[in-house]
């Protein structure tokens, strides 16, 4: 029995690692149907972006909401893991991209991963609302589903921030939007509706954070969950960048958690 042709080996072979992302050829680069050249011209880099992961060209509305989502999320000081990682990282020798890998390896499920759980949890309530039942029990029902795995309402109240400064602007845009006809303002409206529900009975309130409010704009914006923290991670990239740039040039060498006055507290066996 014949084998393959060679023709057949060469289609195989190009159609290995076949995309509708990019056309890279001698002398041409097209990404989703555009010439490099067009892109450069007259794109912004975020309008890029949302035609590199969603396909399309953006509308105003979906360029401006995702510019502002991406914008809130870039840095959020030393004190967050993700940030001093990647400063005691570049303190070691090794180059920029190791530090800002360093800093991004750490974004997970419990630092930087609750806009994606946010956008879940709004979903969820959608297809129960959807499904035609009442907001108020979705939302019952989706909370105490995830009080299963958690006791932590992703999107919603923040260790340092009594209000965090960043939910309002974004809000803003949101209803902007919507009353602009540019989005359909389903997901604002659970939000509000789980934010009241959150805070029943409460002395003290939790209200929603950065998480909650770019989980708002990714749900209204068709976006996935898993690639809304994919997107926060190239947003926060910037700062992890950032902060890895300015402590390379401090000076420092291997660089610790804490000053070297200060030494962790010894808790094991006393030495005999």
């Amino acid at each position: 029995m014949a084998g393959p042709s060679a023709e057949e080996v060469i289609k195989a072979s190009a159609d290995w690692w076949a995309t509708e992302i990019s056309e890279i050829k001698p002398g041409i680069i097209n990404l989703r149907g555009h010439r490099i050249a067009e892109l450069i011209e007259n794109w912004d880099f975020v309008s890029v972006i949302w035609l590199m992961t969603k396909g399309t060209a953006p509308t105003k509305y979906q360029s401006r909401l995702l510019t502002a989502a991406m914008v809130a999320s870039v840095d959020h000081g030393p004190q967050a893991p993700s940030i001093a990682s990647a400063r005691m990282a570049i303190t070691c020798g090794i180059g920029i991209n190791n530090a800002v890998a360093t800093g991004i390896n750490l974004l997970g499920d419990t630092h930087g991963g609750a806009g994606q759980q946010c956008v879940e949890l709004l979903q969820q309530i959608r297809s129960q609302e959807m499904a035609g039942i009442e907001t108020q029990q979705a939302i019952s029902n989706s909370v105490s589903k995830w009080k299963e795995r958690s006791k932590f309402i992703p999107g919603f109240g923040h260790r340092f921030h009594p209000v965090d400064p960043r939910r309002r602007p974004l809000l803003d845009l949101v209803d902007e939007a919507v009353a602009n006809r540019a989005i359909e303002g389903h997901f604002i409206k659970i939000a509000r509706h789980l934010e009241q529900f959150i805070n029943e009975g409460r002395d003290k309130p939790i209200p929603m954070n950065i998480d909650g409010a770019t989980a708002i704009i990714y749900a209204e914006l068709g976006i996935e969950p898993e690639l809304a923290r994919g997107l926060f991670c190239l947003s926060r990239g910037v700062g992890i960048l950032s902060h890895a740039w300015e402590e390379s040039k401090g000076g420092k060498r291997i660089k610790g958690p804490m000053p070297t006055t200060i030494l962790p507290s010894y808790i094991g066996p006393e030495v005999k």
